[in-house]
């Protein structure tokens, strides 16, 4: 059941394999050290925002350097979320892998100390060149919003991952770069973007943008005549290095395989200026990152001094007065500013980490039901010595207030205070929804934002904030922290997650694909069903339900009933497309549930989708359930299939809607006596650059195909799996990483037309790759053994055809086929080309 638990992929279940732990569900700390670093960041007013493409672009080494030695506020504005790419721990793909990345950007962040900002962009998959990707992007639109998030943020210094060239090795990166530097200039400009100006913000020049050149991929563009700076350094007080920290950051990219050694000694950083002038000594040449930039501040550098002297690590509670004192002064200051708000935002959390003030808001159910009830439980601790108040606390959603309760407790030391509140989830609030993902996309190239102050953010807010109100030696402060669910697991033990507000119904219909007509070993197979179901999320006796099938605006089937709802209960029913379904209107189909509840009638139709793994916070979004039935004829020859999964991805359901009987096979499965009871055996994506087992078990798997059996091996990122060179098929190919075909319009050519893997069972023409998304081939075969045949021919605009995307060999009974067509993205896409291409290589015929 697809809505009611995480697709928390049949690759982790099956490998057993533990993605990460369970910091990302954890309260944030602070060590006495921790508190004298921050201390120390107060007499820093200098900024960094470093801009690149990707999740995963942004320098690791360096970030934590910027934040953590020299005290900068950092932030990284990656232009995408990293949806386009391929996933390492699962089967998500497209919004969903995005949803993933950029929670691994926020843990990232969590480990450095930067910020996280994006761009609408939308990473549409591999680029060759940067006017592709602003083109499909939309250039003006990316910009602006590059520039929105300079003139908000306010940096000192821009950096560049990349350059706007060839040498940064993808489209994006190039992109990125002529972005930043087009955004350095216009963000001065006050007739760019100028309908910004009326949220708040101002134009804002940087003193300089560079570019960080870099040493990897094969690529050197770092030289001794640039300016460098050792980023290696060792930090007693985080007993660590900034490379370690930026491996354990680096590893938080765990979807993209990115798991990286801590770091030790000398490391260097080169840069080259792009615009501004060119540093000598520090990256802030030039700039004044003392309190002498604020007007009217001279005073508070040495207060800050002062409390930076006296300050206990055994008594940090001693520096509360001062504290509060420096916040007072800060208040008073004649002008705001973002760095007036910002440091007294700073003070504000030091005072509360120096008094060891502990307070929360959390519920016992991970989901918050429009219209029901909700009990929130307010905890305040304070576990040092300090004058504080617990004035009240309200609750507030994304439209309004719940409640505000005056409470003026005098807190005690170490005593907890606690109380329950039940409230009404109003019926009007918003649904727990990424806010990029609010409205459909538009185009491909970026998402639907209209809300100009969501442009930028990370991730949405949460779905319900308390707001804590505390007087601190007379002094008010306000802090907000998100309601979230707490339980306690009996192996992690105690966790956090986001609270989720959820509809009362949720509907979900199943499978994603439908093949409405297959026939099966020269048998039509029967009508497929699609399954339904609604979980209740309330109680109530005896309400009318409307269950409907609609194609188009047009019902197909409906079927009234009387239901007794209950919490919790999932309610199903098969439904048959047989004599409903119409090919004359869209082959997309969804479910919608009416239901009329205390006279009052409401609608139903979009099912919760849940992504689930330790090392990020649980992520939910609501997503349509609609389902696309595939009219085409597809033939199948074959029975029984065996599946080695590789990096992730969703073709073993596809082969289950074509009707094979899907075996997974795992590392003591590779055997002779095993094998032979498979038609085909089929290898997920990446598959041998996973597992290395697969390179020492080849020779079984080449004997299967000597006798008689089909091995489709889909794509490899490369021939090696850490240094070790990869085995793989009976006859020698070499996988290039840099030839793959982007565009997926791209004409297909039919070399070898009369070839059975493009006739048996099904006749392949060139509408079979119509609608491909994404991209037609990745990681092409080339230098092929002379064995290999290769039936198609591709190449993008202006570039030389190429024949490595599908390349099949005869072997002793039976046939070895290196596949680097992305037919793993275009079965969950419902493209009946891929079906048939799928079920003509299981097909090939013995020789």
């Amino acid at each position: 059941m697809r809505i009611f638990s995480s697709i928390l992929s049949v690759f982790i279940l099956l490998m057993g394999m533990n993605v990460g732990n369970v910091q990302a569900q954890l309260p944030v700390t602070n060590t006495s050290a921790d508190i004298y670093m921050q201390l120390q960041k107060l007499q820093v007013l200098g900024s960094v925002l470093y801009i690149a493409a990707h999740p995963d672009d942004e320098n690791n080494g360096f970030l934590p350097f910027l934040a953590k030695e020299k005290l900068y506020r950092t932030g990284y504005l990656s232009l995408t979320r990293g949806d386009g790419g391929q996933n390492l721990i699962g089967s998500e793909q497209g919004i969903e892998l995005g949803l993933i990345r950029t929670q691994e950007l926020l843990a990232a962040r969590r480990q450095d100390g930067a910020e996280q900002f994006f761009s609408r962009a939308f990473e549409f998959g591999f680029s060759k060149n940067a006017a592709e990707a602003l083109r499909i992007w939309d250039k003006e639109k990316i910009l602006s919003d590059v520039v929105w998030v300079i003139r908000r943020y306010q940096p000192d210094v821009i950096i560049a991952r990349f350059p706007p060239d060839a040498r940064a090795g993808h489209g994006h990166h190039a992109a990125s770069a002529i972005l930043a530097n087009e955004a350095y200039t216009a963000a001065a400009d006050p007739t760019k973007f100028p309908e910004q100006l009326k949220y708040g913000v101002s134009i804002w020049q940087a003193k300089r943008i560079l570019w960080n050149t870099f040493n990897f991929g094969g690529a050197n563009t770092t030289n001794n005549d640039q300016f460098k700076l050792d980023v290696g350094g060792y930090n007693p007080m985080l007993g660590k290095s900034y490379g370690e920290i930026g491996g354990e950051a680096r590893s938080m990219h765990k979807s993209q395989g990115e798991g990286r050694p801590r770091r030790r000694g000398a490391s260097y950083e080169f840069f080259v200026t792009t615009g501004g002038d060119t540093p000598k000594t520090s990256l802030m040449d030039g700039i004044d990152i003392s309190w002498s930039r604020i007007k009217g501040a001279e005073n508070i550098a040495q207060k800050i001094s002062n409390i930076i002297k006296a300050y206990r690590l055994d008594k940090p509670e001693n520096s509360v007065d001062s504290l509060v004192e420096l916040y007072k002064a800060i208040q008073h200051l004649p002008i705001k500013t973002n760095w007036v708000d910002k440091k007294a935002e700073e003070i504000k959390q030091l005072i509360i980490a120096c008094s060891g003030l502990f307070f929360e808001a959390s519920t016992d159910d991970e989901y918050a039901v429009l219209g029901g009830r909700m009990n929130i439980n307010f905890f305040v601790n304070k576990r040092k010595e300090a004058n504080i108040q617990w004035e009240s606390v309200s609750v507030n959603n994304t439209v309004q207030k719940s409640f505000d309760s005056a409470l003026h407790v005098n807190l005690t030391v170490n005593q907890n205070n606690s109380f329950i509140k039940s409230l009404t989830v109003d019926a009007s609030a918003k649904l727990s929804q990424p806010y990029w993902l609010a409205k459909s996309q538009e185009n491909i190239g970026s998402f639907s934002v209209d809300d100009q102050m969501q442009i930028g953010q990370d991730e949405s807010p949460a779905a319900y904030m308390a707001m804590f109100s505390f007087k601190i030696n007379g002094v008010d402060f306000v802090d907000q922290k998100p309601v979230q669910y707490k339980y306690v697991d009996p192996v992690k033990g105690e966790l956090y997650q986001p609270l989720v507000v959820i509809t009362p119904i949720i509907v979900s219909l199943t499978p994603d694909n439908v093949l409405n007509n297959i026939v099966s070993n020269n048998k039509q197979v029967a009508n497929p069903k699609l399954q339904l179901q609604y979980k209740a999320n309330f109680t109530a006796k005896q309400v009318p339900v409307s269950i409907r099938i609609k194609q188009a605006t047009e019902d197909i089937f409906v079927k009234d009933t009387m239901v007794d709802f209950e919490t919790g209960r999932v309610y199903s029913m098969n439904i048959s497309l047989a004599g409903c379904f119409r090919k004359d209107l869209s082959p997309v189909v969804h479910a919608e549930v009416q239901t009329l509840v205390n006279n009052k009638s409401n609608t139903y139709r979009s099912y919760l989708r849940a992504i689930k793994y330790d090392h990020i916070p649980d992520i939910h979004f609501f997503v349509e359930n609609n389902v696309r039935v595939i009219k085409d004829e597809v033939k199948v020859v074959g029975k029984k299939l065996g599946y080695i999964i590789g990096a992730g991805d969703k073709v073993p359901e596809a082969l289950v809607q074509m009707g094979y009987e899907v075996q997974y096979i795992q590392e003591a499965d590779i055997t002779d006596e095993k094998l032979k009871t498979f038609d085909a055996i089929i290898l997920g994506i990446r598959a041998h650059n996973i597992f290395e087992y697969l390179s020492n078990k080849n020779d079984v798997l080449n004997r299967y195909v000597e006798n008689g059996g089909n091995l489709i091996v889909q794509y490899l990122k490369s021939n090696q799996i850490g240094l070790k060179k990869i085995k793989v098929g009976p006859y020698p190919f070499i996988v290039n990483a840099g030839s793959r075909v982007t565009e997926e319009t791209a004409a297909v050519n039919f070399l070898l037309p009369d070839h059975t893997v493009l006739n048996y069972p099904n006749k392949i023409s060139s509408q079979d790759f119509e609608n491909w998304v994404q991209e037609r081939s990745t990681y092409q075969a080339e230098m092929l053994d002379t064995h290999f045949i290769m039936p198609l021919g591709m190449n993008d605009t202006g570039e030389k055809p190429g024949n490595g995307s599908l390349a099949i060999a005869k072997y002793g009974k039976g046939n070895f086929a290196y596949v680097s067509l992305v037919l793993f993205r275009q079965l969950p896409a419902g493209i009946a080309g891929a079906y048939k291409l799928m079920a003509n290589l299981i097909a090939l015929p013995k020789n």
